[in-house]
């Protein structure tokens, strides 16, 4: 994730445990998620690829081709499994779970490639969605898991207009001062960005004396108080053009530009995915050849809409655009996300509604269902039945009080619970009001 190391961050013994990690009722109901959207788009024989972003260890992936393997149809058509991973370290874990210890990665065109232990289908890594195949033949099913978080954020705020002086500017030349034209005054608030600089009192970062093969740094201060962080927030003296250009992108933020001291984070990388998410599913319309004007058409030789993607992350409730939410967490406790570069985990809120947005502009296609609380998500895929039939079959008692307080964890709202702080969003076909998908408000048709 956002680190610039190669270490496992997850687990007990990393920086954060992730809900697959928690509770293996996570991943049981996200392929049953699968299945219902797969049957209530007709059960096509096509074949399906799985693909997820950012797989972790790859135990959400192992939990869901295990329940997928209970349901022969549909298990039958999977083709392809993708995992879009760029960490050399966690492409191994990932295939030691879902391939075996012993089975061989090898280098392809499009990435690495190895064999699935559950469904004898090949396993493919890339390091960019974008280099997943398009292959219109197949049926994708898309899943994010904590993923947007990790990507990088650009922060900004409106600032009002400076006092300007009455007296226009003057120069320097050679036959004496010469008087310029005064720009006219600025009478609305422009967005400025939020950038990283170097904090005046923190102390130096440890320099190499290759001479005597030493390390030596400033000492902080004889102080209890920890040092500050090596660097910090700083708001850019003039508009630059990533201020001048990514606030413009939506009417949500315009509307916020007027308010001097707005400030406002936004994730390009992020609605780059959703938009090429959305046009994996149902495919951009092509211009009429006969003008390019004219309306889209749906080229008949194309198959139609299919498949379906979950987006599952933390953020505020829509329409709210996140702000300041940037944060840092190092051996599961919250640490300064300006600290110790490249040690710790950096996330931010993900702004749900600009992933909305994204996918329908890239794609009349399709539909977004969501950002429901994950509680309500998980219960209404029937996981309170699943954690009674688990605990019912255990007769450890140690481990059932494990399955259920991993269960109470992922749905529930407050304290340490994740149900209510992380949302769940769907990317499915278009269909023109007819349906909602499961876990949206609504159900399965048989």
């Amino acid at each position: 994730m956002s680190q610039t190391n190669d270490r496992d961050q997850f687990g007990h013994k990393g920086d954060f445990i992730t809900s697959p990690e928690i509770s293996q009722i996570f991943g049981e109901l996200l392929g049953i998620w699968t299945v219902t959207e797969w049957m209530a788009q007709g059960q096509s024989s096509r074949g399906i690829d799985l693909i997820e972003l950012g797989p972790g260890r790859g135990t959400l992936m192992d939990d869901m081709l295990r329940t997928l393997r209970n349901f022969k149809a549909l298990a039958s058509n999977i083709k392809t499994i993708y995992l879009v991973e760029t960490s050399p370290s966690l492409r191994e874990t990932q295939k030691r779970l879902l391939c075996g210890n012993d089975a061989i990665m090898e280098e392809t065109d499009m990435g690495i490639r190895s064999t699935s232990k559950c469904f004898d289908v090949p396993v493919v890594w890339c390091e960019d969605i974008r280099f997943v195949p398009k292959d219109t033949d197949n049926t994708p099913f898309i899943f994010a898991h904590e993923f947007f978080d990790a990507l990088p954020i650009h922060a900004f705020q409106s600032v009002a207009p400076a006092a300007t002086s009455d007296d226009p500017p003057t120069i320097p030349s050679r036959t004496g001062p010469a008087t310029l034209r005064k720009p006219a005054a600025s009478t609305i608030p422009q967005w400025r960005e939020l950038v990283i600089s170097p904090t005046p009192d923190a102390p130096q970062l440890p320099t190499h004396n290759a001479t005597n093969n030493s390390t030596t740094a400033t000492s902080p201060s004889t102080s209890s108080a920890p040092p500050p962080p090596e660097f910090q927030l700083s708001l850019a003296a003039a508009s630059n053009p990533n201020s001048l250009v990514l606030p413009e992108i939506s009417p949500r933020y315009r509307a916020l530009k007027p308010h001097a001291g707005s400030t406002i984070e936004i994730c390009p990388e992020a609605r780059t995915y959703a938009e090429e998410i959305a046009r994996r599913i149902a495919p951009a319309p092509t211009p009429s050849p006969s003008s390019p004007n004219a309306p889209h058409h749906q080229d008949p030789t194309r198959p139609r809409p299919s498949g379906a993607a979950l987006i599952i992350d933390y953020g505020p409730p829509a329409p709210t655009i996140p702000a300041n939410s940037l944060r840092g967490i190092r051996a599961h406790r919250p640490v300064s996300p300006l600290s110790s570069p490249g040690l710790v985990d950096l996330s931010a809120d993900v702004d749900f509604t600009a992933l909305a947005e994204a996918a329908i502009n890239a794609s009349p296609g399709v539909e977004v269902h969501g950002p429901v609380e994950q509680g309500r998500f998980l219960e209404a895929l029937g996981g309170w039945e699943r954690v009674k039939q688990l605990v019912g079959k255990e007769g450890d008692a140690e481990k059932r009080e494990r399955l259920e307080g991993g269960w109470r964890r992922l749905v529930e709202r407050g304290g340490e619970g994740m149900g209510g702080v992380y949302k769940v969003l769907a990317i499915v076909p278009e269909s023109g009001g007819r349906r909602r998908p499961v876990g949206f408000g609504g159900g399965v048709e048989f």
